[in-house]
């Protein structure tokens, strides 16, 4: 048995002792001293959050990226590398979104799931990454049922005693999400015909877009694309002003990378979107449900005027 398998027994037997004395005293769900817990590394705070609410108290769940920060050009710390390196279960979104995962994973044996699995991909149509699989597939409701799904799938091979106990946390966490998509459906089918245009910087909304049937607008494809070009903005400046757009958006990871258009147009910025990152405990979004629901209020709110 190789060492990093002895340590992962080792901490599914000391689970298996905890769960075993709390029987007598609590039906509640099983816990375990943080220490012995197998140990759960994401790539960033949205799909930690989607992992904590299937791993409960069994697993101790980790993101290498902290609330509100940037994760298309992150560059994993030498600290990151010795977290991979010590971790039991590595979840990242796939798609492309990390290209420095593989250097992030070189040096450990830990389990690694992509999330994004079985989810057909919206192609990026323009600029530097054109052809290439649109990463924000967890903005679709519908698609974050998926992540849950293989969440549930890699728990369960990791700690096969805990999939009936991941199995029942994925389906209550599951309907959540499909609770919180048909309130962000019925909230933008509010808009009219003539309202439903997304201006944003990144074209991180495909996914949403499509399943709101929205026409989708932005100033660069991905966050990785590189700088912003003259003529990007003047194509969408121009279709600001033909479209009468009474508001446009920014991302929170990238700043009011959006005043040109707003001060050249004469729209007015309706708020900054969040997408890559959650926020801390007491901001906007310290969940993936309250993303969802944040941005498609925002939304509505500004295309509404």
């Amino acid at each position: 048995m190789t060492e990093r398998k002895e340590k992962m027994a080792a901490k599914l037997a000391a689970l298996g002792a905890v769960v075993a004395l709390s029987i007598p005293l609590s039906a509640c769900s099983p816990e375990a001293p943080e220490d012995s817990k197998p140990q759960v590394l994401t790539t960033f705070t949205v799909i930690a959050d989607m992992a904590q609410n299937v791993a409960g108290e069994r697993l101790e769940v980790n993101s290498i990226t902290k609330p509100d920060a940037e994760i298309h050009e992150y560059q994993p710390t030498p600290e990151d590398i010795k977290r991979a390196e010590n971790a039991d279960l590595i979840l990242n979104n796939g798609l492309d979104l990390e290209r420095w995962f593989e250097k992030f994973v070189a040096n450990t044996d830990a389990q690694t799931a992509v999330l994004s699995e079985g989810i057909t991909p919206i192609p990026i149509s323009e600029g530097d990454y054109a052809g290439h699989p649109n990463p924000h597939a967890w903005m679709s409701p519908a698609a974050g049922v998926k992540y849950v799904e293989n969440i549930v799938k890699a728990f369960s091979k990791l700690d096969p005693e805990g999939a009936d106990y991941y199995e029942k946390n994925g389906k209550e966490y599951a309907a959540k999400i499909e609770a919180v998509g048909k309130q962000m459906e019925e909230e933008l089918q509010t808009l009219e015909p003539d309202q439903r245009a997304l201006v944003t910087c990144e074209g991180a909304f495909s996914y949403l877009a499509r399943d709101a049937g929205l026409q989708e607008k932005y100033l660069w494809a991905v966050n990785a694309e590189g700088a912003l070009t003259p003529a990007r903005v003047a194509d969408v400046e121009n279709f600001v002003r033909t479209n009468k757009i009474p508001s446009v958006f920014c991302e929170s990871t990238v700043g009011d990378k959006m005043k040109p258009i707003v001060q050249a147009t004469g729209t007015e910025y309706g708020g900054t979107l969040y997408v890559d990152s959650l926020t801390g405990p007491d901001g906007d979004v310290p969940t993936y449900l309250d993303l969802l629901r944040y941005d498609a209020e925002l939304i509505t709110k500004g295309l509404s005027k």
